[in-house]
């Protein structure tokens, strides 16, 4: 099983900016999809951006022309860069790996606040 380590996140005043990093422990054979997922305290979790092995990307609507997400495949590494980031933005976010073959590795998360 890979492991994703996130990092990047912290505390940034409405309006900043943040720029999250996705490292995996190793390339990852057979990968259909990276996410990016994030869960504010009280709420479910919620799908946030993905990236597929060709490179086309997705958002959802709540994050839309505000997120960016990318990746380095030759490091192993995903992005999410964040701008005009609102309090409601709030959450620990999470980096998923989805692989052709069912499997799914997810990160420990790393926490965003944003503050008023």
């Amino acid at each position: 099983q890979v492991q994703l380590v996130e990092s990047g996140g912290g505390l940034v005043q409405a309006g900043g900016s943040l720029r999250l990093s996705c490292a995996a422990s190793r390339r990852i054979f057979n990968l259909n999809f990276m996410e990016w997922y994030r869960q504010a305290p009280g709420k479910q979790r919620e799908w946030v951006a993905s990236i597929s092995d060709i490179g086309s990307t997705n958002y959802a609507d709540s994050v839309k022309g505000r997120f960016t997400i990318s990746r380095d495949k030759a490091k192993n590494m995903v992005y999410l860069q964040m701008n005009s980031l609102k309090p409601e933005d709030t959450a620990v976010y999470s980096c998923a790996a989805f692989t052709s073959l069912g499997s799914a590795s997810w990160g420990q998360g790393t926490q965003v606040t944003v503050s008023s």
